[in-house]
């Protein structure tokens, strides 16, 4: 291991992967393991820190995540957030109870001034909470840290051993000052040196793809995407033009993206560049399908398709690579839906694509196999790939596929990229795009009565959307300026043929999705 390592221990908590992107931020690497990973391997990897996540479940009910006191006995500094902060009280000896009250949302909490945990913390703080347990007695050797008005154990330490627990969620933006209690750990208890920096690794990234590649050819399915606009990205400057990206237009991405990332690649790149424009075969394959199901699967199978048949035209002499970034390899720390048990299945993932079996490449390369999305940005922009393409918002894998409700059709595929080009533009004029996370427009196949001059109109009712978000696990829908809502509107039902009706979704994630289908 080239950087000093963090492990956070996953407990099956729904934030493990931001407790990592935190960790990353404050320039410590840091991988994600399952809660039964071995002792030993723990030991072997030579973590200079530890932290435990959150998770569902009750330390006092056998079936939950647990984990061998021994962990405790290997000299590294661990924090315990939520569920570790009560796992590491139960193992060591202290005593978990059900609250009176439950604690969820912000809370204020007060923490004693002397912990270095808090460090310029101000003495009261709002932090983010989520538990129905509590610790109402703690292991010898501990002291309480910090409390709030129902919970008497906020935080709790073990100075000499260097063991740390909060109850509370430092990795969330909702806990005012989370940021500098997690950087206080690695910093300070661990005493990283914040050794884990881009500009290293893409030196070191190409480095390694030299040798590994040598003199060989690879193959790359580029998609568009950041994920595999940055993998290409990195291969090019590695080996230049012994890379061929494939990429497959199916007619179901935005308004002249397809043209957009051939121009790219094609100047920016030393590369050979395939461009496969499959629209007719689409759909043909998506006629009358109305399911939503149906239409991803025959969206996938189709893609797949056309794209094997090209790789197999171009050779398979050398290596396959993909765009593969880390939150695709983790391996969840839940364990089955009984609550018994746990599982090793890592999730599917489009950028983890399953061969044909009548091809065999020398290996398959990931360059991205290590970084989270915000980290694919950060060398994207040092590669010099253009703002619009690194920046790229979340694009569904059918693309418009599934922004059009029911049958996918030539006419509506078209009505559906110049409104949503419409809408972009206006967003990007208004000087809000920053502050959305995702906005795009959606043709729910409903058709409106309306009036155009002294005619009656019966046509494309378009819905747009647009969200606000840290991480995508919850949303909160936009709250976009009247003005420029009502420019948008008078745009889309002047500019784009057939809409003569537009309405705005304020649906929040949960209830709904970011998406419609």
């Amino acid at each position: 291991m080239a950087n000093q390592l963090c492990i956070v221990l996953d407990f099956g908590g729904q934030y493990n992967q931001l407790i990592a992107r935190r960790v990353r931020e404050c320039g410590v690497y840091c991988e994600i393991k399952r809660y039964d990973t071995p002792i030993e391997e723990l030991r072997a990897l030579n973590p200079m820190g530890i932290i435990f996540t959150g998770g569902p479940n009750s330390v006092y009910d056998m079936t939950s995540p647990h984990i061998s006191a021994e962990i405790f006995e290997l000299g590294v500094p661990i924090l315990g957030i939520c569920y570790g902060c009560q796992l590491m009280a139960y193992t060591l000896g202290g005593t978990v109870e059900s609250c009176e009250k439950s604690e969820y949302g912000k809370i204020e909490v007060s923490h004693s001034g002397d912990s270095v945990l808090f460090g310029d913390v101000p003495e009261k703080s709002i932090v983010w909470m989520s538990h129905t347990d509590f610790v109402s007695k703690l292991p010898g050797g501990f002291r309480v840290t910090a409390k709030s008005a129902d919970c008497p154990c906020a935080a709790f330490e073990d100075p000499e051993r260097k063991l740390y627990a909060v109850q509370f969620h430092p990795e969330v933006t909702h806990s005012q000052y989370g940021k500098e209690i997690l950087r206080s750990f690695l910093m300070n208890v661990c005493q990283f040196s914040g050794d884990w920096v881009m500009d290293d690794f893409i030196e070191n990234t190409v480095k390694k793809l030299r040798e590994q590649i040598g003199d060989k050819k690879v193959i790359l399915g580029l998609s568009g995407g950041v994920d595999s606009s940055v993998a290409a990205g990195l291969l090019s400057r590695a080996v230049g033009k012994q890379l061929t990206c494939v990429f497959v237009d199916q007619g179901l991405m935005r308004k002249d993206e397809g043209d957009f990332v051939e121009e790219t690649f094609t100047k920016l790149f030393d590369m050979n560049f395939v461009r496969v424009n499959c629209k007719d075969k689409f759909l043909t394959a998506l006629k009358g399908v109305t399911d939503p199901e149906q239409k991803r699967k025959i969206i996938g199978t189709e893609f797949y398709n056309v794209f094997w048949d090209k790789i197999r035209e171009q050779g398979t002499d050398g290596f396959f690579a993909q765009g593969t970034i880390y939150p695709d390899r983790i391996e969840s720390g839940k364990g089955n839906q009984a609550g018994h048990g746990s599982t090793a299945v890592i999730k599917t993932h489009h950028n983890m694509v399953k061969m044909p079996d009548d091809i065999k490449f020398a290996g398959t390369i990931e360059p991205l196999g290590d970084l989270f999305k915000d980290e694919v940005r950060k060398v994207g922009e040092m590669l010099g790939i253009p703002h619009d393409l690194v920046w790229r918002q979340p694009f569904p894998g059918p693309g418009l596929g599934v922004r059009i409700i029911g049958e996918i059709t030539e006419e509506k595929i078209k009505v559906l990229q110049e409104a949503d080009a419409v809408f972009r533009d206006e967003i990007r004029k208004s000087g809000i795009e920053d502050q959305l996370k995702q906005f795009f427009a959606v043709l729910p196949d409903v058709r409106t009565v309306g009036v155009m001059g002294d005619h009656r109109t019966y046509d494309h009712l378009i819905a747009i959307r647009a969200v606000t978000t840290d991480d995508f696990m919850t949303a909160d829908w936009a709250r976009i300026p009247y003005d420029v809502l009502a420019r948008v509107s008078n745009r889309l039902c002047n500019e784009v043929e057939h809409v003569n009706r537009v309405v705005y979704d304020i649906t929040s994630k949960p209830p709904g999705t970011v998406e419609w289908e």
